[in-house]
């Protein structure tokens, strides 16, 4: 059994509702009815708190996972350079300009490297974890 209820409605809400009735193709009286038992519901608030709660944790595993990969990805360069530093000579001023031409050639092959490491999704935490986990019971290299 229904019980039939006249509300009156501002102009502008009235056109809201007009026009979601007929974007969602629903009854306006069914819109209302949801509208209300949503509003009216005790428990509410505490589900919408719940799912905020959920998407917060998300977000916060996402952002933990994101500092993880920037770490990494910091020691690894920070290694790489020191370890560049401490085993490559200076150059004498002859071989200066030969040693940029060859430094610009395979800084274009290392660049269409990562291009291809990219576009088949190759990640470098993925190989360091593979790598880890087959070399276990090793001992490290000497770069630390």
């Amino acid at each position: 059994m229904r019980v039939k209820r006249t509300f009156r409605l501002p102009p502008d809400l009235a056109d809201r509702l007009t026009d979601y009735a007929t974007r969602k193709r629903l009854p306006q009286t069914q819109i209302l009815e949801a509208a209300l038992q949503s509003f009216l519901s005790p428990d509410g608030p505490d589900r919408l708190e719940a799912a905020l709660s959920r998407r917060l944790d998300r977000l916060s595993r996402q952002m933990d996972r994101l500092e993880q990969h920037t770490g990494i990805s910091n020691e690894a360069v920070a290694l790489f350079v020191r370890f560049w530093l401490t085993t490559t000579p200076p150059l004498p001023d002859t071989a200066l300009a030969a040693a940029q031409a060859s430094g610009r050639e395979r800084y274009k092959g290392f660049i269409e490297a990562l291009g291809r490491r990219i576009d088949t999704g190759a990640s470098l935490l993925r190989e360091i974890s593979q790598d880890v986990r087959s070399d276990a019971p090793e001992t490290t290299s000497g770069f630390e």
